[in-house]
């Protein structure tokens, strides 16, 4: 069974390691399963698309490379790896995720896990957590791939138009989504896209998007809001991002009324990852 698992590895398919050991494809699959079974841990994550390793995959295949002597200690490094409060966690966000659900959970969570290695990847792309290796990704909205499990972090979220009162005092105050034609709108533009996003209201015919224009543009949240601060225009954004902001007077909420919310952040994670004891803890801690 050491043996297809080795040739799996190496060619990278369930095929190809039938055809290096001229078995056929279905005894592979077989025996696969059930060094599994005996090791009780998942090695490779399949899709329809590819084969790729897991964690304890990985680590039996980092100890079986080298030399088949050293099978014996592989088996246990991939039997125990995710079992223990130990380990590295890869995770990839939105910085908006990152602000408003890990940032404050992230000190907690190391004093109590303290040999967790947590490596955080920002990112606004929709990111193949498989192909860039991570563990899990955060995302507005439960619709993921059908390998895929997601568990809901928070309720839906209020998106705000906000400004700095010294620019509304200077330009006015909107009273409909359409008056932001007249307005200086500063514009978010997603790095990995180069789209802007837009800018969303409730109308009375439900969803509407209003074509607004500035002269200022930014692919960093926390740039955006220190722009508006700043007195430079207006602002389309996660209420909660800004709730500081709009507490201590510094920016001003608009169109209250025409205000929507998009669906809640989740996390998402391949089936194969659901045991592992370091994103279980991590999934518990931030909820």
């Amino acid at each position: 069974m050491l043996e297809v698992f080795d040739a799996i590895a190496r060619e990278g398919s369930l095929r190809g390691a039938a055809d290096r050991l001229g078995l056929k494809a279905s005894t592979v699959s077989h025996q696969l399963k059930s060094l599994e079974e005996r090791l009780d841990v998942d090695l490779f994550i399949r899709t329809t698309r590819s084969i790729s390793f897991t964690e304890a995959g990985r680590a039996l295949h980092r100890g079986s490379a080298p030399a088949f002597e050293q099978l014996g200690e592989a088996v246990e490094a991939a039997r125990t790896t995710g079992d223990s409060a130990r380990g590295t966690l890869r995770l990839t966000a939105a910085e908006h995720a990152y602000h408003t659900i890990i940032a404050d959970k992230l000190p907690t969570f190391r004093s109590v896990y303290p040999e967790i290695e947590v490596e955080i990847s920002l990112s606004d792309a929709l990111v193949d957590i498989l192909e860039e290796g991570f563990h899990a990704g955060f995302r507005l909205g439960n619709v993921v791939a059908q390998d895929m499990i997601a568990v809901r972090l928070t309720a839906p979220l209020p998106i705000a138009t906000v400004a700095s009162p010294g620019y509304l005092d200077r330009a006015g105050r909107p009273d409909t989504p359409a008056d932001l034609l007249a307005h200086e709108c500063i514009r978010y533009r997603f790095r990995s896209s180069r789209q802007t996003a837009p800018w969303l209201f409730e109308g009375a015919e439900g969803e509407e998007e209003v074509a607004v224009a500035g002269k200022l543009l930014a692919d960093d949240l926390p740039v955006l809001v220190d722009m508006a601060k700043r007195g430079n225009g207006l602002i389309h954004t996660f209420r909660d991002y800004i709730a500081d902001s709009l507490e201590s007077g510094e920016l001003e909420q608009v169109l209250s009324p025409f205000s929507r919310n998009v669906p809640g952040l989740f996390i998402y994670f391949p089936r194969e990852y659901r045991n592992m004891t370091p994103l279980r803890l991590f999934i518990d801690h931030l909820k």
